[in-house]
């Protein structure tokens, strides 16, 4: 009865928070994480089928990442600030160290990109945890660099350095999609800094100008760019193949969807339908209000992050918490652009909802950093 009683007392003391923003940044994960695991089990089903013999078998990896992540992010929320600050370095040095396995034997290439390892059957994205190193050694290190040099003078810059390792890293792999999204990453972390707009203008210049090499250094991205800015497509089962189906698959849903479990597209005809393309099952499955539904609970976790940087007088909560939000975010909101035709394909998932272990973890590891923030009063105005 007493160990009862102790274990109750102790789970109470890890769901105690100072900040309502705890909640509401939990539960917002929570259901986007519970709503990506239904998508993915409707999603995976038949292309799972047709590699193994199963229908479960994307999503019973999936639920198992999640099952945890979400425990970790909890233990993350309970971290003090110091914490963040004394091993930030360590967590860009270790990140960059596992990225540099990708050209090792462990390493192989998927999609034209080298950024995955496999280690006894176990795949993995390092590139993913890479993100969350850079935000907090962003936000560890920019404060310094101001308060040494001012918000006005470009050798705030320099404190860049160190961050655009591990993305040329990435870079050298080839997955120009993930580079792009590190790249939103570190000028929200700058932004949030409260950096002067014309210093900021340095690095977007410089950044924009390498998203351009790359891609017309590419065959395969001048493809994807040319279909994508062609009106008519007529590279119909190549490069145009993808975005079509996309498409295809949001229109057939209509207003209230075909019904959950029920699209078509998953069928063979969407590549990535569980991953890069899962939003456009949701739309073809749950229709237009399942689509804004996700929409809006973006925009309410977009809220969350809104209301805790505001609050916050310590300029590296501000900075880590601007920095992720753009992360997962910025980068759901490329994904769901992708779908739609907004942008050409990139070949970036979308947070909380698609497939895939390591970048789900991830996600949730960062929500957790920031969790952790809303835990610590000393940080709030």
């Amino acid at each position: 009865m007493d160990s009862f009683l102790t274990a109750r007392i102790n789970l109470g003391k890890v769901f105690r928070a100072d900040s309502p923003d705890f909640f509401l940044l939990l539960g917002l994960t929570i259901v986007l994480t519970i709503m990506g695991l239904l998508m993915v089990l409707s999603a995976s089903s038949v292309d799972s089928f047709l590699q193994n013999g199963q229908f479960f078998g994307a999503f019973g990896r999936q639920a198992a990442f999640a099952a945890i992540g979400l425990p970790v992010m909890m233990v993350l929320s309970q971290l003090p600030l110091v914490f963040w600050r004394k091993w930030a370095l360590a967590i860009l040095v270790i990140g960059s160290i596992a990225q540099l396995l990708v050209f090792t034997p462990l390493g192989y290439e998927s999609g034209g990109n080298r950024n995955w390892i496999n280690i006894a059957g176990f795949t993995a994205q390092p590139s993913e945890f890479l993100k969350l190193a850079i935000v907090i050694w962003l936000g560890v290190a920019l404060p310094v660099s101001i308060r040494r040099n001012g918000a006005a003078n470009w050798k705030v810059l320099l404190t860049l350095v160190p961050a655009l390792i591990p993305i040329g890293l990435v870079l050298l792999g080839g997955d120009l999609g993930t580079v792009i999204i590190m790249g939103m990453i570190t000028i929200g972390a700058i932004f949030f800094a409260g950096v002067k707009l014309r210093i900021i203008l340095i690095p977007v210049a410089l950044g924009a100008a390498m998203v351009g090499v790359m891609a017309v250094t590419s065959p395969n991205r001048m493809a994807r760019i040319f279909s994508f800015l062609s009106e008519n497509c007529i590279d119909y089962t190549n490069s145009c193949w993808q975005p079509l189906h996309g498409k295809w698959a949001l229109a057939g849903g209509g207003i209230f969807g075909v019904g959950l479990g029920n699209s078509k597209a998953k069928w063979s005809w969407l590549p990535a339908a569980d991953n890069d393309y899962i939003f456009a099952i949701i739309g073809e499955e749950l229709g237009l209000i399942g689509a804004a539904l996700v929409l809006v609970l973006f925009v309410l976790l977009a809220v969350a992050f809104t209301r805790i940087i505001k609050k916050a007088n310590d300029p590296m909560v501000r900075i880590v918490t601007g920095g992720i939000m753009v992360w997962i975010v910025g980068q759901a909101f490329v994904n769901i652009g992708v779908v739609l035709g907004v942008f050409p394909v990139l070949g970036v998932p979308l947070p909380l909802l698609s497939s895939g272990g390591t970048a789900l973890i991830a996600s949730l590891l960062a929500i957790g950093v920031v969790l952790s923030f809303t835990r610590a009063p000393s940080t709030f105005k």
